[in-house]
């Protein structure tokens, strides 16, 4: 398939975006018809104007009238053009975003892994934007500029068809300089949202890392590395408007020798007496319009393929595979069985494996602890439970049940998650807590996961009490608060099974005890996995996980692993001789 082949096909994929909009392009199709209709028939009007001047026996007092007539028809049906054109654009652009948005969400997690969360941010912005421009303000300047440029040939045509035949001869120069242009475009503008979302994620990491940054003396550094990327992205957008340029340029050189030709043609005719001085002036006007609406057309390529970029971009996320979901078994509300069956779990790219050949039973009502070195695959073991990533050998049975029998919208309402960081949402603590599906619980059950989770003392100290909003990401809010939040959202789901990750290793003494209480009020009744940072927090677990390089190297309880004198061991009397135990 070549290029060309590819951008049209692209193109006609994007204006299937535009079929809910139909009503409002077909009103700007109609006021674009009447703008070039009202346009050419000046045109036509110019011929007995001009007669008239060197004849002024022939003045026609209606003239002017019908002039100013024109040009507020002209005005009108531009406004219907521009209302109904944007208001397309602006909702094909806002429908982009949703579907891209909504698809983002029902990816695997190799995609997040392989995508930055800025180059996604660059797809639902700039992209998006880009794609609009594509689909309907580009469309159209060509609409609009082609019919000025057709209308004002017809007249050429009709005035004197041997003077506008004798110019055709440029056609084939001007299409070699549009398609050679139309290519460089699209080249250039893949590359430079490219440059954008690499810009974007420089600067996220410099902003959000700020403290850091200053910390270690590191402002330099960071400006030299995105005035770099900076400059790549200048030059890619010098390129475009030299590309822009040149060709503007040429086809404006091209329409110089078409109005020179029809000059010398017009003058010939005129001196034999075939082409009288009106329709002679006419001609010029007529020619004069056309070269203008060329370069828009050569101009408007930029947009066109900039926005067929912008939708590769954007359809190589829509047509991304989701991630699977081919479950049929019904899933009300599990006993809460886990069991590990030798799994095997590599991510994409890499050639070792995360996890090999880890087998183990949690059973409903006890707490497992996974503990062990940072890189020995304890995250990747808990990320495998709500199916985020698939093992590639192995099985993890819920209930009996192979993980991939049950639709994954019913599996993952089987489990609460509290991590270390905690991700809140911009918006009040009450609506975090009964975050998703969680918002249609009761005020009462509300108050009773906010009391569980140790989080009245500080929810009472805030003006708004619940309604209190939080910031972005939380912000405003401590970290031991931040936790409380994430374990009363945790008891209201009051889901079966529970997973800790490292949920008191960034906390004081004082919000770890008050974190703790709370953690030990939501445990009972549930399968519980923990990933212990502090191993003196978990000496009541059921069973202990010790992992080193991806494999369960250790099992047994808190007591029995101490006896043995082995990893778990040395990890645990490293901790107290560093005084964190």
């Amino acid at each position: 398939m070549s290029q060309a082949e590819t951008a049209w096909q692209t193109y006609a994929r994007l204006l299937r975006f535009a079929k809910p909009y139909r009503g409002l392009l077909a009103m700007a199709v109609v006021g674009l018809l009447i703008e070039a209709g009202a346009g050419s028939y000046f045109l036509v009007m110019m011929s007995p104007v001009t007669n008239s001047l060197v004849n002024p026996s022939e003045i026609n007092v209606w003239m002017p009238l019908a002039i100013v007539g024109l040009f507020l028809l002209r005005g009108v049906a531009g406004y219907l053009t521009d209302i109904g054109m944007g208001k397309a654009a602006r909702s094909i652009a806002r429908d982009l975003r949703m579907q891209v948005l909504d698809k983002y969400m029902r990816l695997p997690g190799q995609r997040f892994d392989a995508e930055p969360v800025p180059s996604m941010l660059v797809r639902l912005g700039s992209d998006a934007d880009q794609v609009a421009q594509a689909a309907v303000d580009a469309t159209k300047v060509v609409v609009q500029q082609s019919l000025q440029a057709l209308g004002a040939l017809a007249v050429m045509l009709w005035y004197s068809w041997q003077v506008t035949l004798a110019i055709f001869v440029l056609a084939p120069p001007l299409a070699w300089v549009m398609s050679k242009v139309a290519k460089r475009y699209r080249r250039i503008s893949h590359r430079i949202q490219e440059s954008s979302a690499e810009l974007m994620q420089s600067a996220d990491q410099t902003l959000s890392a700020n403290q850091d940054v200053k910390i270690y003396g590191a402002q330099q550094g960071e400006l030299q590395r995105y005035q770099g990327q900076a400059n790549v992205h200048l030059r890619l957008a010098v390129k475009v408007e030299a590309t822009r340029s040149i060709s503007s340029a040429m086809v404006q050189l091209i329409g110089s020798v078409g109005l020179a030709a029809l000059l010398l043609i017009a003058s010939y005719e005129a001196t034999a007496g075939r082409l009288a001085v009106g329709d002679f002036v006419t001609l010029m006007l007529s020619m004069m319009t056309i070269i203008p609406a060329l370069k828009q057309l050569t101009n408007v390529q930029n947009m066109t393929q900039r926005g067929i970029a912008s939708a590769q971009r954007l359809f190589s996320v829509l047509d991304a595979e989701d991630e699977p979901d081919t479950g049929t078994r019904a899933l009300q509300r599990c006993r809460g069985e886990l069991e590990f069956r030798s799994v095997t779990a590599t991510y994409e790219g890499q050639t070792k494996p995360a996890l090999q050949d880890v087998s183990f039973i949690a059973r409903p009502g006890t707490v497992t602890a996974i503990v062990g070195r940072s890189g020995s695959g304890k995250s990747t073991l808990i990320k495998l439970i709500p199916r985020f990533y698939d093992a590639q050998q192995g099985q993890i049975l819920l209930d009996g049940h192979p993980l991939q029998d049950y639709r994954l919208a019913d599996l993952r309402r089987q489990i609460a998650m509290v991590g270390q960081q905690v991700m809140l949402f911009d918006g009040s603590i009450a609506q975090n807590v009964a975050y998703g599906e969680l918002e249609q619980r009761s005020a009462e059950q509300l108050d009773q996961a906010i009391d569980g989770a140790n989080a009245r003392e500080f929810v009472a100290q805030m003006p708004m009490g619940l309604e209190e909003q939080v910031g972005a990401k939380g912000g405003r809010l401590s970290g031991g608060q931040r936790q409380r939040l994430a374990i009363a959202r945790a008891m209201l789901k009051d889901a079966p099974i529970l997973i800790l990750d490292e949920a008191t290793a960034a906390l004081d003494n004082e919000s770890e005890r008050l974190v703790q209480d709370a953690l030990h009020k939501l445990m009972p009744d549930r399968t519980t996995l923990v990933i212990a940072h502090r191993l003196s927090t978990i000496e009541h677990a059921d069973q202990v996980l010790v992992m080193d390089q991806g494999r369960i190297v250790e099992r047994g309880t808190h007591a029995e692993l101490l006896a043995a004198g082995g990893l778990y061991e040395h990890l645990y009397r490293m901790q107290f001789r560093d005084g964190q135990g």
